[in-house]
């Protein structure tokens, strides 16, 4: 688990409805190893809580997250990541896929460059770095 107390990142103002981001973000999270077997996930009630999203949205993800084996339910602790999940070393290019993408659609629009895209994106990585510390 990240040292840092688990949170999820919900934007309700994306088009990608609130379940299929957690789902996406717990895949990520394993995939990239920061998720391991045996990690607690927080609760239904306090995402619902923190993020003022209803209870049902977060059961929804978190069961089709138990559908697909990445995570188990524990009675009377919650859901877990489930136990034999490994990162996935390469997929998680896959995974990174279709943000690449939409981004590389959405730079073309704007008519911004290759180059200018690749400093923004580190831009983005530098920033994103000195808000985690």
């Amino acid at each position: 688990m990240p040292d840092a107390p688990f949170s999820f990142d919900i934007q309700p103002q994306l088009a990608t409805p609130i379940y299929r981001q957690v789902v996406e973000q717990v895949q990520r999270l394993v995939a990239g190893g920061q998720l391991k077997p045996g990690d607690d996930l927080p609760s239904v009630r306090a995402v619902a809580e923190r993020h003022a999203i209803n209870p049902m949205t977060v059961s929804k993800a978190y069961s089709l997250l138990e559908a697909e084996g990445l995570l188990a339910r524990r009675r009377g602790v919650g859901m877990v990541v489930a136990e034999g999940v490994r990162p996935a070393g390469d997929d998680r290019m896959a995974l990174l896929q279709p943000a690449l993408l939409a981004l590389a659609r959405q730079a073309r629009q704007l008519g911004i460059t290759p180059d200018q895209a690749l400093d923004a994106l580190a831009q983005a990585f530098h920033s994103n770095d000195q808000d985690n510390a």
